[in-house]
Formats: C-alpha cells, structure tokens, sequence
C-alpha cells in the first residue's frame, strides 16, 4: 500500500525538559510504514532546530519527506502533554505554526493507493482549502479520517469536510457525542449515533468505534453489519499513539485482506501493546510487528 498521510507535526512535551516527536498523522504513518508499506507524509515544519530534529528522526522512521515543507519564520508545532492518573493525555497545542501552512501540488507525483488525515491540522482555512484541492485532483481507492477531535480546534466545517470525503472514519467512543452534538445538535445513543452518521455521509463504507477498555466495533455500512472484538489486557502506561496504531494495522491489514474481523483482531493486540508503553510509538514495536501474520 501507498499511503499519504496528512498532518500535524508536533514536538510533545513533557514536563520540563523531555520531547518526543509526535502529532496523530506522523504517529499513524510511522506504524504504517512498519507494515512495510511505503508511506510519505505531507506537513510542514519551521526553520528551526527543532524543524531540522524532526526531519532527522521522521526519516529514520522510514517515512518519505518529499511533501513536508519547510515555511520560513513558523515555529515547528509544539503540544504539552499532561497525563491523568488513568495515564489519560490532555493537550496545550500551540496555534500559528508550520503545520498550519502544509503545501501540496494540486496534482501528486506519486499514484496513492489511500490517504489519512484528521481535524487538527484543518483548523485553520488554508489547510482545508488545499486538501480539498487534492482529494478532489486525485484518486485514492481509500480516504482514511480519524477525526482525533483537540477542542477548541474543531467545528462544524472541519468535521462535516473530513466525514464528506471519508470511507474509513475511525471515532473514539468518547468522541462520538462531541461528534454528533456538533453535526446534529443532539447526543444520541451510540446506535444511533452510528445510523446518524452513515446515513447523512454516503461515502463512508466502514465506521470503526474505539472503546478503550471495552473494545472497538466496525460498522460495516455496504453491508449492514457490525463487527466486534474485546480489549486486549494490558497494564497501561499511556494512551498516547494507541488510537494511531489501531488504525495504522486496521488500514493495512484490511486493504491486504478485506477480512474486517481478521483486521479488527490484530489490530486490537497492537494498541494493546503500545499503551503498555509510554512512548507513542515504543522502540521495540517493529519486532512485536514482525509476529503479526499479515494475511
């Protein structure tokens, strides 16, 4: 598979002195491309140190670089990170950076087999203006969301864009009534909410919902039919990344099999795996891969 993933590039801090280079799309393409899937990430960074280190580090993790600017004068994107007692994260994510100017032709060089992208880095009109000019230039045989909802930079116009376009849509049971109280003014139960959803947007074919402890589901939409599976047990450290490598394996392992139960599974020992750890992506997690069967 060849995937474009677009997006946020952010420092993540914590505390005083620790960093960690982050942000939901570069997370997600990193666990993509340890799939060995070839994988390139459209953003953008400053002229700075920190713009250079990101760069540095996102191509020791095999991600292309050819669609991430470098914007003269913009910080490169930074978030302070804090964790609950149930290592649960919230996030100060600083406004008016690189990653608010993310350039891309209007036609790619490249033919890509899916994109992925989420609400952050389109909360600003530039952004959301541009994708629309790719995603409508361009063929993708999937167009991944996890709308990966960071208040207040979110609304109405960034989800009802990101849903328009989707096929895959991945949403946090937590997420879900933020979602629908946005598009629809109500906070409906979760089959609702989910018949809500595929109704008003045609284009979504599977709709997956992440309930941490208690699983996820899919909904596939063509078909009229869920699909579950239970948490995998895990001592948890942080949640930080485990949405991203949920959906990373669930998008590859489905475009290689169609098999949304087989999908699903693995998926569910990947997160598990990672929120047993505190680093977004752990150091180990290519080996751990490397056991995942992959058809």
């Amino acid at each position: 598979m060849k995937l474009l993933s677009y997006g946020e590039i952010i420092w993540d801090i914590y505390g005083a002195n620790e960093r960690t280079l982050g942000g939901a799309p570069l997370n997600f393409a990193a666990y993509t491309a340890l799939f060995d899937n070839t994988v390139w990430l459209a953003s953008s960074v400053g002229d700075d140190a920190l713009g250079i280190k990101a760069l540095e580090q996102i191509k020791a993790l095999g991600i292309k670089t050819e669609y991430i600017s470098t914007i003269k004068g913009k910080a490169t994107g930074q978030c302070c990170v804090s964790l609950d007692k149930n290592r649960v994260p919230t996030y100060n994510i600083l406004q008016d950076v690189a990653y608010d100017r993310i350039l891309l032709p209007e036609k790619l060089s490249e033919d890509f087999d899916a994109i992925a992208f989420g609400t952050l880095a389109l909360r600003e009109k530039l952004n959301r203006k541009n994708l629309k000019t790719v995603l409508e230039n361009n063929d993708f045989s999937d167009i991944y969301v996890d709308l990966n909802l960071r208040p207040p930079f979110y609304g109405k116009e960034t989800v009802d864009f990101c849903l328009s376009y989707a096929t895959i849509v991945k949403i946090s049971d937590e997420e879900l009534p933020l979602v629908t109280q946005v598009l629809f003014h109500a906070a409906p139960d979760l089959q609702e909410a989910v018949a809500s959803i595929t109704e008003q947007y045609s284009r979504i074919k599977l709709l997956l919902i992440t309930c941490g402890a208690k699983g996820a589901f899919c909904y596939d939409c063509r078909n009229k039919k869920v699909h579950d599976v239970p948490s995998e047990p895990a001592a948890v450290q942080s949640t930080v990344g485990a949405g991203d490598s949920f959906g990373a394996t669930f998008l590859t392992l489905y475009d290689k099999t169609k098999d949304i139960p087989y999908a699903l599974k693995q998926a569910a020992k990947i997160s598990a795996f990672v929120v047993a750890h505190k680093e977004a992506v752990p150091a180990n997690m290519e080996n751990f891969i490397k056991n995942i069967p992959l058809a």
